[in-house]
């Protein structure tokens, strides 16, 4: 298309509807500071961001900590069973109230001053109390609570304590998480533990590589040569008509990989279940019935395809993947496997052997990615006076009747999707 020709490089004065102009994006999203202090204002400050998973907090006091754009929170499940989303931050001196990443409390005390807090963020106590009388009241300085909202198990929560109702946010998304969750083949979904690392570049170029069937095949080339031919051949779906990606609003996109297993409580019996899964069919055949035992084993690989959610996680294929911009230029990524909660744990186990093959530390694709990623910011440098392009599928993308904007698997419909939302939210006073 012609759009590259019409780009016009960043001025002093440039607006943010200037630097994200559809087909385009100017080189500076990646590497102007002002513009990444304005997105943690105006996006992570502002929207649903996503901080948890229910299983993770299964019982009273259970809780882990989280990052909201730059700031620290608290998940915590309080005695009555309600999820809260609390500032980690001392109201005396500001130092945090809890450094653990997960565990289990009855309450949050502040190492410095020994200012305690209960589950639900109420002052509790603290020390010396005489130099507070006729200063401080306690019922006036609870850590500060986030506005929560939970979808499908998925606990997000907004610093905006006028934002829009979570569902309204997640709108199309919504029927696509409920597509995901069935990989739990009947079975609750439930975290298995994590991989973070970090990567020097731009959040947005993450946030751009989970929708964007265009590189796997050829970043991932190792990876589609170390697995056995079947898993080879389910991940080919560059020529693929039904491999399509749809640009879902409010910044979310779906990329469809393998249409056969997007919805996997459909099953005409005509796939043939893959041979490296016959020690996990031997097993589970022995208790269960085969028609249990193939839904099991066709979730396996998790669903047939990966949604990005604006503006922080993805639900790809079989795990969470979830992005914490750090400075302009550095990201942090923890990548969550998923398991079936109260699941066969042979199938448990083979899962946690496939991510730990792409996604764990010493898998194929996180190192890929982030090498990808990497090469991006130092090229942005490079090109300050070219555009970045998201311009692909533009000649065949069209209208669904449902208002989704869809093309094919290889396509940058779900970029685009993402930048609309960007521009959208920070032109907004």
């Amino acid at each position: 298309m012609n759009a590259p020709l019409r780009f016009h490089p960043r001025k002093p004065d440039s607006s943010y509807a200037d630097l994200a102009q559809g087909a385009v994006v100017d080189p500076s999203l990646y590497t102007d500071p002002q513009i990444f202090e304005a997105e943690m204002e105006k996006i992570f400050y502002k929207t649903w961001v996503w901080v948890a998973h229910e299983s993770e907090l299964r019982n009273p006091g259970d809780f882990k900590t989280a990052q909201i754009g730059r700031q620290p929170v608290i998940v915590v499940r309080d005695r009555s069973g309600k999820v809260n989303v609390l500032e980690n931050r001392c109201r005396h001196r500001g130092a945090t109230v809890c450094e653990k990443h997960k565990g289990n409390a009855t309450g949050f005390t502040c190492p410095y001053h020994s200012w305690s807090y209960g589950l639900d963020g109420k002052l509790r106590g603290l020390p010396y109390p005489e130099g507070y009388e006729d200063v401080v009241e306690k019922a006036d300085l609870p850590l500060q609570g986030l506005r929560v909202g939970i979808y499908a198990g998925m606990i997000f929560a907004s610093f905006n304590q006028d934002i829009e109702p979570l569902e309204d946010f997640l709108g199309h998304a919504r029927h696509w998480i409920d597509l995901f969750m069935k990989q739990g083949a009947g079975y609750p979904i439930k975290t298995q533990g994590e991989h973070k690392f970090s990567f020097k570049g731009n959040w947005k170029i993450q946030l751009e590589n989970t929708t964007d069937g265009y590189h796997f095949p050829v970043v991932h080339k190792t990876f589609l040569q170390s697995v056995d031919a079947e898993t080879s051949e389910m991940l080919s779906f560059m020529t693929d008509d039904q491999s399509i990606t749809r640009a879902l609003g409010n910044g979310h996109s779906v990329m469809v990989m393998v249409p056969e297993h997007v919805d996997l409580d459909i099953d005409d019996g005509s796939e043939q279940l893959q041979e490296r899964f016959s020690h996990v069919i031997d097993e589970l055949s022995k208790d269960m019935p085969p028609e249990k035992v193939r839904r099991i084993v066709r979730s396996l690989h998790g669903a047939g395809f990966n949604l990005n959610l604006f503006p922080n996680v993805a639900m790809s294929m079989s795990f969470f993947r979830v992005l914490h911009p750090v400075s302009v230029t550095e990201t942090q990524i923890r990548h969550i496997a998923l398991g079936m909660d109260g699941g066969p744990e042979i199938a448990n186990r083979e899962r946690m052997r496939i991510h730990e093959h792409f996604q764990g530390p010493f898998g194929f694709g996180s190192p890929d990615d982030a090498e990808a990623w990497e090469r991006v910011q130092i090229g942005s440098y490079a090109g300050r006076d070219a555009p970045i392009l998201v311009n692909r599928g533009l000649n065949r993308e069209w209208v669904d009747d449902n208002g989704d904007k869809v093309s094919h698997s290889t396509d940058e419909s779900g970029m685009r999707e993402a930048y609309a939302m960007w521009k959208k939210m920070m032109e907004k006073e």
